[in-house]
């Protein structure tokens, strides 16, 4: 029974790291619909922050994270700004063209710059080993990990549900030309959404070193486990790729560990099962005929 609470907490911790990775992706593709397959280059870009500022800068874990985020949404506005914002209008082939495009130039330079060498962060003696909990061996980082990601679903949630911004998001969205004639600067919200999106995609390749490793072809790897979690989940919200990252965050772990000969194949097993139930996703909207 412990080795199984075990891996449950080990999987609810994978799952939450899986969703801030992803979560960006779901904002973008089910709130702006727009198809950035290059998510990944921005948790890689975050996870190098991160890496350079607290193993060869000297700088405190937790001073490298927030730089993490900032640092990857400063590059998300920048790209936005010049580049991502002339293809808003176009069709999703352009933008899947453009975005793999984007991915191996992303590859190509951060292999050139820092390397093809698998790199870990160097983690605070606080946050290595274990704590007994009732005779469940729970780890530090996978600890810190779930609270972390917790807070910061919960306020992702109550901003796209609860605040201004987020209604005038949904106006955005649904009606550009109408919130413009309300007076949303509707270039603006999307800027702003991309660079969050892009910055909560630097802050989980940052959590996410220690746990999956970095190395220049990390948006290449996990490219399809954003996918798979915002298919599973529905694009139009963001309840469903959470509840898809903790399925599919249990469900590889609990893989690996009890069948390690297919382990790899759970989460594609688990995703075609979904999508067979339901073709929508868990939360997607059935579309209208």
């Amino acid at each position: 029974m412990a080795s199984i609470l075990t891996n449950l907490f080990d999987g609810v911790a994978y799952g939450m790291l899986l969703f801030v990775l992803a979560c960006g992706l779901a904002v973008t593709l089910g709130l702006m619909n727009f198809v950035n397959l290059a998510h990944g280059a921005f948790a890689m870009a975050g996870g190098y922050i991160c890496a350079v500022l607290v193993n060869n800068s000297g700088w405190p874990f937790f001073a490298g994270l927030p730089l993490a985020f900032v640092g990857s949404a400063v590059i998300g506005v920048a790209l936005e700004r010049t580049l991502y914002r002339h293809l808003y209008a176009r069709s999703h082939l352009d933008q899947v063209l453009f975005s793999i495009g984007l991915v191996f130039m992303s590859v190509a330079a951060v292999d050139y710059i820092m390397g093809s060498s698998r790199v870990f962060i160097k983690l605070p003696a606080a946050l290595e080993g274990q704590i007994d909990l009732f005779g469940v061996g729970i780890g530090r980082y996978r600890l810190m990990i779930v609270v972390i990601c917790g807070l910061l679903t919960l306020a992702l949630q109550l901003i796209l549900a609860k605040t201004r911004f987020g209604s005038r998001l949904r106006a955005a969205v649904d009606d550009p030309r109408a919130a413009i004639g309300l007076g949303i600067n509707v270039p603006q919200v999307f800027a702003f959404t991309f660079a969050f999106g892009c910055g909560l995609a630097g802050l989980g390749g940052a959590l996410s070193a220690e746990i999956l490793g970095l190395d220049p072809y990390f948006p290449l790897k996990f490219m399809i486990y954003f996918l798979i979690v915002v298919t599973v989940g529905g694009s139009s919200s963001i309840t469903g790729p959470f509840l898809a990252s903790l399925l599919l965050g249990i469900a590889d772990v609990a893989g690996k560990y009890y069948v390690p000969k297919v382990g790899p194949f759970v989460i594609y097993t688990v995703m075609i099962v979904i999508l067979l139930w339901r073709p929508n996703g868990l939360f997607g909207r059935t579309a209208a005929r």
